[in-house]
């Protein structure tokens, strides 16, 4: 009894080897995964107190953290994978602000304000996450007020990441221009050095609609140009990069007579008050006004 319960202890105050390949670490003190997030450069007292009142819990890929408009619980610590933060409208169209990295704090304003989550919260692959309750969380902060700054911060920066994402899909860059700078944008947090920039993009090209607001088809084709052109090179979710300069200066060529929409070629403009052959209802009304004057 004695000998498991030293294995007890060991295994809470050190890591356990989790089952999506990476180890779960509960202490906060010895975790591997310690940088510049939110919560790693407290003191190792208040580490120690935030160690307390945290539950540590391992997601697969897929996984819902929380809802949009759902009730707020807590704040959720993402201390390895990625999460995806994204609105969706009542026509069920979604929109992707941002993906979270290690070290950022989720549902951080709904925990301060009581409010529901504004985002959905989707794992991308899988996740280690540390929840802390609203209530433990405010009398966290109450007792350590140094924390407040860095509360402060991380809601300046994630309301800079909001208006820069809103601002590049809804102030009318192309959607060339929209994928090309996500892709530029990912190739950095993802690539690896080599031959062009590589990296590795596990979004199906609806996902990456979501991402820049635009329509599957639009991603397929703008990837297809891309591709023609040389500015990228893919196979199946690796992409490269192979001159980040030219796709970063790239800009849609204005449209040719073959290339407009055939559509639009049937409003055929009156000439001469004739009107044989017009389909539009609109230019017949015109036409037959005309006429009778």
């Amino acid at each position: 009894m004695c000998r498991a319960r030293n294995k007890v202890m060991q295994r809470n105050q050190g890591s356990i080897r989790g089952p999506y390949g990476f180890e779960l670490t509960e202490s906060c003190l010895t975790c591997k995964f310690r940088g510049n997030g939110f919560f790693c450069q407290l003191s190792p007292a208040e580490l120690k107190e935030f160690h307390a009142v945290k539950f540590v819990s391992v997601y697969p890929a897929d996984a819902i953290l929380f809802m949009e408009q759902q009730r707020s619980r807590g704040i959720y610590l993402l201390c390895e994978g990625q999460v995806k933060l994204s609105f969706t409208s009542y026509g069920g169209k979604t929109l992707v602000l941002r993906i979270a990295k290690p070290g950022e704090v989720l549902g951080l304003l709904s925990a301060l304000s009581g409010d529901p989550y504004e985002v959905t919260a989707e794992t991308l692959r899988p996740c280690q996450v540390a929840f802390v309750s609203s209530n433990d969380f405010q009398q966290f902060l109450r007792k350590h007020s140094v924390v407040f700054q860095r509360v402060a911060s991380q809601l300046g920066w994630q309301y800079k990441a909001a208006c820069e994402q809103l601002c590049a899909v809804g102030l009318g860059a192309s959607v060339f221009e929209r994928v090309a700078k996500f892709l530029l944008n990912w190739s950095v947090e993802e690539g690896a050095p080599g031959n062009g920039t590589r990296f590795t993009l596990p979004l199906s090209h609806e996902e990456i609609g979501e991402h820049t607001g635009a329509t599957r088809e639009s991603v397929t084709r703008t990837l297809s140009e891309f591709r023609g052109r040389g500015l990228i090179e893919s196979h199946g979710s690796t992409f490269v990069i192979p001159d980040r300069t030219a796709l970063q200066e790239f800009r849609v060529r204005p449209a040719s007579p073959q290339e407009v929409d055939p559509r639009l070629l049937r409003l055929t403009p009156i000439r001469q008050g004739r009107s044989p052959g017009i389909r539009h209802s609109l230019w017949k009304r015109v036409a037959s006004g005309r006429k009778s004057a």
